[in-house]
């Protein structure tokens, strides 16, 4: 058993309040939400990832047996080699080395790529410890003044219920207070500075990465 930091514990705590949501939605609207274990859809190609995400994903990646950790590990070096061919002189750690629109591109590239985490059944193995993006990508949420995140669902069309499902509330603002104080504890423990907090990478590039 692995010893999560003080950070990535508050962090999977704060992340457990967007499961609990997900989980309420999906009882209030029986048959209607399609995610489940061994859907892939919106596993594919590379996104960013907060530096609180980077600390979750390589805890996710310890607490693995050694033989799944190398299987991980080598799927991430491939994806790495694969970003890095598609965008040369890139080293694939900060996203915002190359901007945001390079980055876009260079996803569009490889977006039929799986992501590392995921085995040959298409089970995530760090479920637990997945980012944020992972569990917000299958909803539409509505915060206060009428703030809408869109469901990024990749394959919603194929579910029309689904597709027309109303934003669904949540309190994202207080979220978003305790997200940014982990945010800045992130970048002190990865950066040894509280002004890294905005640092976005990749779930490659937080693996690759882990060990300088």
């Amino acid at each position: 058993m692995i010893t999560e930091s003080p950070v990535v514990e508050a962090y999977r705590e704060l992340l457990e309040q967007l499961d609990r949501w997900f989980q309420a939605v999906r009882e209030q609207h029986p048959g209607v939400i399609p995610c489940r274990p061994g859907c892939t859809a919106c596993c594919h190609g590379p996104f960013d990832i907060s530096a609180a995400d980077v600390l979750l994903v390589r805890a996710g990646v310890q607490s693995l047996s050694g033989e799944q950790q190398g299987d991980v590990r080598n799927r991430a070096d491939v994806l790495m080699a694969l970003m890095r061919q598609a965008e040369p002189g890139w080293d694939g750690r900060a996203i915002a080395d190359i901007g945001e629109d390079r980055f876009d591109a260079l996803a569009e590239r490889v977006a039929d790529e799986p992501c590392p985490c995921l085995d040959d059944s298409g089970a995530c193995l760090i479920y637990a410890y997945r980012p944020l993006v992972c569990r917000t990508m299958g909803l539409s949420m509505k915060a206060r003044g009428n703030r809408i995140i869109e469901n990024l669902c990749p394959i919603q069309d194929q579910f029309p219920e689904y597709a027309a499902l109303a934003p669904q509330s949540f309190d994202l603002e207080s979220f978003e207070e305790i997200e940014s104080a982990c945010l800045e504890a992130a970048s002190v423990e990865l950066f040894d500075s509280p002004l890294r907090g905005n640092y976005e990478t990749t779930i490659a590039g937080a693996i690759t990465t882990a060990n300088g």
